[in-house]
């Protein structure tokens, strides 16, 4: 199958191809798909966890939010939106990602920070 053919059967209207994450032993594992979808607004963790769920897709990883500033930076406002991950050592705290200088870091999950939304397409053999 050629790249256009599969774009066209695995990417809809208004999404963003991102790249491919790859596994822990290094081999491509999923296609990462950038929603177009956007809250409009700050929200918090929980809030922007529930809208993401509600427009078909999840919060993305730290690395897939890594892989997105890589590829897909201008998709996003220069500021901070949140990841799908709690921080393992304060469990009301969850990381995010900064799109203006790529940073990560995490804050209390009552702040308000934006959000975007991601799908996974598994890769298989």
């Amino acid at each position: 199958m050629s790249k256009a053919q599969w774009m066209k059967e695995n990417i809809k209207k208004g999404e963003q191809y991102a790249g491919i994450i790859l596994s822990n032993n290094g081999q491509p594992d999923y296609h990462l798909v950038l929603l177009s979808a956007t809250p409009g607004g700050r929200l918090t963790w929980g809030k922007a966890k529930e809208w993401a769920s509600t427009v078909g897709g999840e919060l993305p990883t730290r690395n897939e939010q890594s892989l997105l500033f890589a590829n897909l930076k201008h998709e996003f406002e220069a500021a901070w939106y949140w990841s799908s991950e709690q921080n393992a050592a304060s469990p009301d705290y969850a990381w995010m990602q900064d799109f203006g200088y790529g940073d990560q870091y995490y804050s209390h999950e009552s702040y308000e920070y934006r959000a975007r939304a991601v799908r996974r397409l598994l890769i298989i053999e």
